[in-house]
């Protein structure tokens, strides 16, 4: 697997002064026990290599599409700043669609997957020109009706499922023969249908398939662009002209949890597809692409102050204000989504002295929020930081209410003029007041006023 010598070690550089420079101008500290940081050098860094490594193996001229998955970090600052680097975006709700158009993002460079996209979903996004994938037969009888009201200049494709197996995690694995994705290929009569509903309707243009995410091999990821391309061979034989077009090959690249290295690389993934499928790179279907973890994950840092230090039982227990409101998967499927804990100072410095073994904890109310669990650290103590490394995908996203924790405060950086780090902020920190307001503050009084009617 390739990886660029040196990198994982200048974005380390780059991290560790950021979190001193977070300390050292306030961002962390007494009154921000909990923040989130953003590497803008290394999205960008990302964003190259994910389009240099497809135009590497792409004919010249090949139609692509990069679009960010945005549930992967929904802030309009990340999407932004993916967008001013070539990258689209992939919406899967009305939610995520309006931050894409709040950061700018072209109807013409966004697509829109969903199980259960709503009529008014899709009719705005025909409406938009937004690129939309067709989940089921159900969905695409809406279509139906919408297109033959009113021309659209959407392209049009079908989701499929190749039914291919899973990976390490089972609900990130989304080819397996129950998969609630798509149009389940294997399905007793279901290729057929998929490609009588197209040659039915000239302005299917497109296939979609996703074959997972984290813990997907690239071997099984590739093997799902196969099985798709030669549907849309299929397709285009039996229409006897070149009807898809375009092929969305989803996203899925695994992340290294394990280290710093970011490793399987774009290049690694475009350099399998073209020997496995190089039908794909010859120029005559256009490209999408639906990454979202492998873009951001990397260059994310969840930074907690370290509130008390105690032990209990033999083990030592570092309290820290960053748990299962941040990092909800990992907390409660520790196996399937470790972190990383790097130790920093009072002042922000990567902390020194012999490792001990040592719980990273939470601030929620139940024994299992934990960050980790034995792990060997730097020892731990009052007013030091605990940072959970390649949090920048859905440690953003999944924010979880618990005990009413307020959402910490999200600040990209990068290196100034003068050689120190500069910051701007991508999401404020939550406010108690917002806390109340966002559970109902302005209806205290709604239930208190129901009452049942006196019997007489």
């Amino acid at each position: 697997m390739e990886v660029q010598t040196g990198e994982p070690e200048r974005r380390a550089a780059r991290r560790d002064e950021a979190v001193r420079a977070a300390v050292e101008q306030g961002l962390l500290g007494p009154d921000a026990a909990v923040a989130g940081l953003l590497d803008v050098t290394g999205i960008r860094e990302s964003a190259a290599a994910l389009r240099a490594a497809f135009d590497a193996v792409l004919a010249p001229g090949t139609p692509v599409l990069h679009a960010f998955a945005v549930k992967a970090t929904p802030l309009v600052a990340v999407v932004r700043l993916l967008h001013e680097a070539g990258i689209g975006a992939e919406v899967a709700s009305p939610g995520e669609l309006a931050l894409a158009r709040a950061a700018g993002v072209p109807a013409g460079r966004t697509v829109l997957d969903s199980p259960a996209k709503t009529q008014e979903e899709l009719r705005e996004a025909l409406a938009l020109g937004i690129a939309v994938n067709a989940d089921n037969p159900q969905e695409l009888h809406r279509l139906d009706a919408l297109v033959g009201r009113a021309p659209t200049r959407s392209p049009l494709g079908i989701r499929v499922n190749p039914q291919i197996g899973g990976g390490t995690i089972g609900a990130t694995s989304t080819a397996t023969p129950t998969s609630k994705f798509g149009v389940a290929l294997r399905d007793a009569g279901a290729r057929e249908w998929v490609v009588r509903a197209c040659l039915e309707r000239p302005w299917l243009t497109r296939l979609h398939a996703h074959t997972g995410s984290q813990g997907i091999p690239l071997a099984l990821l590739a093997r799902g662009v196969a099985e798709t391309y030669a549907l849309a061979e299929e397709i285009n034989e039996r229409a006897g002209r070149r009807q898809i077009d375009t092929l969305d090959i989803g996203g899925g690249l695994p992340v290294n949890f394990a280290g710093e290295a970011a490793a399987p690389s774009y290049a690694d993934y475009a350099r399998l597809l073209a020997e496995e499928v190089p039908g794909l790179c010859g120029g005559r279907y256009g490209l999408v692409t639906e990454f979202g973890r492998s873009l951001l994950a990397k260059h994310g840092t969840v930074v907690a102050r370290v509130e008390y230090a105690k032990s209990a039982g033999g083990r030592r227990i570092a309290v820290t204000h960053a748990g299962v409101q941040v990092a909800t998967r990992t907390v409660y499927a520790p196996q399937a989504w470790p972190l990383r804990i790097a130790a920093y100072d009072t002042k922000g410095r990567p902390k020194q002295g012999p490792e001990a073994v040592q719980d990273v904890a939470g601030p929620a109310c139940f024994s299992g929020d934990l960050l980790a669990e034995g792990r060997a650290l730097p020892l731990l103590e009052q007013g030091d930081y605990a940072a959970a490394l390649d949090t920048g995908a859905y440690y953003f996203a999944h924010h979880y209410s618990y005990n009413s924790l307020a959402r910490p405060g999200v600040y990209g950086f990068a290196p100034d003029a003068s050689g120190g780090v500069a910051f701007a902020t991508a999401r404020e920190p939550q406010t108690v007041a917002e806390v109340v307001a966002e559970s109902g503050g302005a209806h205290a009084t709604a239930l208190t006023s129901l009452r049942a009617p006196e019997r007489r």
